[in-house]
């Protein structure tokens, strides 16, 4: 059998509280969810953290850079 692609509705939701306690590890500034990216923003650094299986990437080197 073949492994699916995760949806949307596969995706873990990740947890309010965290987002309320997590911060940029290179601005220091707040971060916002975007939902349909499943990543962690940081407009400050001009930064997207990957979520993975719930568990926020916060390394800035895999970082993705914002236009």
């Amino acid at each position: 059998m073949s492994k699916s692609k995760a949806t949307k509705t596969d995706t873990p939701k990740i947890d309010p509280r965290l987002l309320e306690i997590l911060i940029c590890p290179v601005s220091g500034g707040r971060l916002q969810y975007d939902r349909e990216a499943n990543e962690l923003i940081s407009k400050k650094a001009k930064l997207a953290y990957a979520i993975r299986e719930g568990v926020p990437i916060m390394l800035a080197d895999e970082a993705r850079v914002l236009d």
